[in-house]
């Protein structure tokens, strides 16, 4: 028996670990189908590095040996299977999607930088995928003051 994280429903239990047959896109979506012949998807807003890549680049992975995991090198970028199972939507009604949707020039590199995270975990908060602690939402609006200190010098 294996038990793997489910979203915030908790632990999952799944007896036989599925593997990953096929991926492929959309415009939105990353989607695979697996041994077990499901097709499991997430939105792309969830993985900033794939978002913003080619289609060329998107389509240049490599799935593990076992089947669980799949491979960008050009990239950088990791998945695992069991990101799939997982459920969340994207959320855009949150405060920091309201940060960025009120200044759309902001960088999400930049601000990430910043705060010292990876834009990748920024743009899950943005998207409200995950949610940031108080701490980390503070730390975000505190990197945006120091931002808008900066633009009033020039």
């Amino acid at each position: 028996m294996i038990l793997l994280r489910n979203g915030t429903k908790g632990l999952t239990n799944i007896t036989k670990m599925e593997k990953i047959k096929s991926l492929w896109f959309d415009e939105d979506r990353i989607y695979i189908r697996t041994t077990e012949n499901r097709v499991l998807s997430r939105p792309l807003e969830a993985y900033i590095e794939l978002q913003e890549a080619s289609a060329e680049e998107r389509n240049s992975f490599v799935i593990d040996s076992d089947g669980v995991s799949i491979r960008w090198e050009a990239l950088d970028a990791d998945m695992h299977i069991s990101s799939f199972y997982e459920t969340t939507e994207p959320n855009y009604h949150n405060e920091v999607a309201e940060m960025f949707n009120r200044f759309p020039w902001l960088n999400v590199s930049e601000v990430a930088n910043a705060i010292g995270i990876n834009k990748s975990l920024l743009a899950r908060y943005i998207y409200g995928i995950s949610k940031p602690s108080e701490q980390r939402l503070n730390q975000i609006r505190k990197a945006l003051h120091e931002m808008g200190k900066e633009l009033l010098t020039a």
